[in-house]
Parts: C-alpha cells; structure tokens; sequence
C-alpha cells in the first residue's frame, strides 16, 4: 500500500490509479480503508478512488508523538493529503466521522464537489451512546485499552455501546479484527486516538457546519432514514444548509451505508458524479 509523510505522519493510502473523475472516500473512527471494501470495485471502472487510512484508531502506522490528532487537525491533516497527492475535481466522500467538513472548508479550490452521508453533525458530537461510551472510556487512565480488550470478545462487537446501532447487518469478524488490530496490539495506535479523544468538544461539529455555509459546490446528503445513532433530521438540516445541495434518503439501512447498503451508496455517488461533471 502506497504512503505519504504528512505533517502528522506517514499516512497509508489505497489508490485505483486511472484518469477518471477523482473520488477521495473518508472512513470514521476505528477503521481502515476496508470500510469502502465492497464501494471501491464498484466505483473504480469510471474513477479515480482514493482512500487514505485516518489516524483514526484503525490505522497501523503511528503518528509522530506531537502530532496535532484534535478534530481541527485531522481535518487539516485530511486538507494535506488532497494537497500533497495534488488531487484536483476531487469528490470528497464522509461517513460515519464528520471531520471531512473542516477539509471542505478548507480546500474549496480542490473539492469540484462533497458527499455527506450519515455522520457526526450538529450538536451530535460524540455521536449517540457509542460515541459517548467511547469518549468516556479515551478520558479515563487506561480505559480505551480496556475497550480495546473487550473487543477482542466478538459477542461484545454487537452491543449498542459498541457497533451494535451502527450497521443493521453485522461487519464480518474478519472485518472487525482488522479494525481493532491497532488498538488491541499497539500503545502507540491507542495513544493516538486517545489523544482525539480527549481533544474533541462537543461544539466541534457545530464549528465544522458553519464553517461550509460558504461551500457553493454541488452536494450530495446521502442519509439511512432508520439510522439510530445518526438522526435522520440532520441529513435534512445539511441539505438546508448548502445552497447547492441535494437529499437522498437510503432505506433499509443504519449509519454504515457502505457495509449495509454497497450498492445503492456506489450507485448515488457514481450517478451525482456524472450528473454534475
């Protein structure tokens, strides 16, 4: 897998090549690229896609001990990579995590148009009980690496403290072992998302929101109308936000609609790309 040296540090990235339109897929906390697993084939015929692997708690490689991991740097950091890539026309792609909106706002030039599927928003920050059941567990001495030894049980992987409200199918435990490999193996990794953690405030996503009021390009809200953590309101809120913005409703799904819904995800972001190229 390719990499590029950041500010923060070196960032592992997948990356289809070609000279289709460039799709840039963000991932949310404790995952990999292997969250867009079932997207990226489907996608990749007619375009450019490229996942960087956030320093997000599934990541496997360590960020510098002073690196800045608070919300606003890892939209900086998000911001870099579409720079040091030199990545133009991109379509930049957020679900699950809402940092993506401080990369929009901060490359508008780069960004041709922006994808918001359900995520973190508003004053939902950290989102719902698994949100706020993991900020506990990263602001007490020695509780995320608890967490991250319970999730070694895969019984414990489906309780609503956990992934339990996020996907309506479960993501395989292969998957999930994946994942968690970081921060059940590595001081390091789990330092990195402890230090997110313990930096994120609950106005953050409330400052990311008002700061793409200014964000004038073509926009696609992809929402579950039965996500449980993720409130279906918010997905109409964007959509009232952005003066260019379009709502898509996604049935038969929770948050992850990458894991429980592939198809009509891939289907929505390919068919936005070429109606608004």
């Amino acid at each position: 897998m390719p990499t590029v040296e950041l500010t923060a540090g070196v960032v592992e990235y997948e990356d289809t090549g070609g000279d289709g339109p460039v799709v840039v897929l963000l991932h949310g906390l404790g995952m990999d690229e292997s969250y867009y697993r079932a997207v990226v084939p489907a996608l990749r015929a007619a375009h450019r896609v490229v996942v960087p692997v956030l320093p997000l708690g599934g990541h496997r490689v360590p960020m510098k001990p002073d690196a800045d991991l608070s919300p606003r740097g890892i939209g900086r950091l998000q911001a870099e990579f579409l720079d040091r890539l030199d990545l133009r026309g991109v379509t930049l792609v957020g679900s699950d995590s809402g940092l993506f909106q401080f990369a929009a706002a901060l490359r508008p030039e780069r960004i041709a148009r922006l994808v918001i599927s359900s995520c973190e928003a508003f004053e939902n920050f950290p989102p719902g009980l698994p949100g706020a059941a993991v900020s506990l567990a990263g602001r007490l001495p020695g509780g995320l690496s608890l967490v991250a030894q319970a999730f070694r049980v895969r019984a414990l992987r489906r309780q609503p403290t956990a992934l339990g409200r996020m996907s309506k199918r479960p993501v395989p435990d292969e998957v999930l072992d994946r994942w968690f490999h970081g921060l059940t193996t590595s001081r390091e990794i789990r330092r990195d998302l402890t230090r997110y953690l313990r930096s994120a405030r609950r106005g953050d996503m409330l400052a990311a929101a008002e700061g793409l009021r200014s964000f004038d390009r073509p926009t696609l809200v992809l929402w579950a109308v039965e996500d449980r953590v993720m409130p279906p309101e918010h997905g109409r809120r964007f959509a009232e936000l952005l003066p260019d913005a379009r709502l898509v409703e996604v049935e038969d799904s929770w948050t992850f609609i990458p894991e429980d819904r592939p198809d009509e995800f891939s289907r929505a972001v390919a068919d936005f790309v070429r109606e608004t190229g």
